[in-house]
């Protein structure tokens, strides 16, 4: 594994040029869609569940929507867009020629990513607040933990790009990965409606210790256990983020 170099801010900046480009091509979708979900969910279903942990059921999922739309922006941004840019428009055999080396394209491709869940997690922020969802000035905070998470959710979407053999195989990625950490990892119930083994072990899953961060966040309630959250993600993050660095030399030097 090498290390990655300052010029991967280059890379980053391209991304960012090229989004701010075409920003309505996706943006629209990217704002509307949480609303739908908060809507839908929050005062369509809600509307038949009552109490849940002391909250209406909508103030309940808002915190859980905004990690799990961090961790779709991040997931899209590494895996269809790195792999297009990869291996349909060879991007990166052009940057290649230039000082910047694979290392700095993986980096500059997963700091890219998380800045993605970060404007993700701004948005259904605002989204939430004005639908007065937001009780606690902690959630400020918010913004933080999508970015964090967004590293986390760009290394592991970036790996899987760097070993698939075809655009197809994302396919596995969001069925078996993605879709069900969405549906299980504490964004539309709480955990405790799980067996006691089945709790434990979905922790294992990188979007609950982010759902419970921003949960907390926005309660403005802190909980030992929320130390452990970070952890998870700061763990995860730096053991993927590595694997990325050597699986993406690998196949872009093969």
């Amino acid at each position: 594994m090498r290390p990655f170099s300052w010029r991967f801010i280059r890379l980053w900046q391209r991304n960012r040029d090229v989004f701010f480009r075409l920003w309505h091509s996706e943006g629209i979708g990217a704002i509307a869609e949480p609303i739908i979900v908060l809507l839908a969910f929050g005062m369509g279903l809600g509307a038949y569940i009552g109490l849940v942990d002391g909250q209406r059921y909508i103030e309940f999922i808002a915190p859980g929507i905004i990690a799990a739309y961090a961790m779709f922006s991040a997931s899209f941004e590494c895996t269809y867009a790195s792999y297009l840019r990869m291996e349909y428009q060879y991007t990166y055999d052009a940057i290649l020629a230039t000082p910047l080396n694979v290392e700095d394209i993986t980096a500059g491709e997963i700091f890219w990513g998380a800045t993605r869940a970060l404007m993700t997690g701004c948005v259904v922020l605002a989204i939430a607040a004005a639908f007065q969802l937001v009780p606690s000035l902690w959630a400020l905070l918010i913004p933080l933990v999508a970015f964090l998470a967004g590293i986390m959710f760009a290394a592991i979407a970036l790996f899987f790009t760097s070993i698939v053999p075809a655009i197809y195989t994302f396919n596995y990625f969001f069925t078996l990965f993605i879709t069900p950490m969405f549906l299980l990892s504490g964004v539309f119930f709480p955990l405790t409606s799980f067996p006691k083994i089945l709790q434990t072990l979905s922790w294992v899953a990188p979007l609950t210790p982010v759902a419970h961060l921003t949960r907390g966040l926005f309660q403005g309630r802190f909980h030992p256990d929320m130390m452990l959250a970070l952890g998870i993600i700061i763990i995860w993050s730096i053991i993927f983020f590595a694997i990325s660095l050597v699986t993406m030399r690998r196949r872009l030097t093969k």
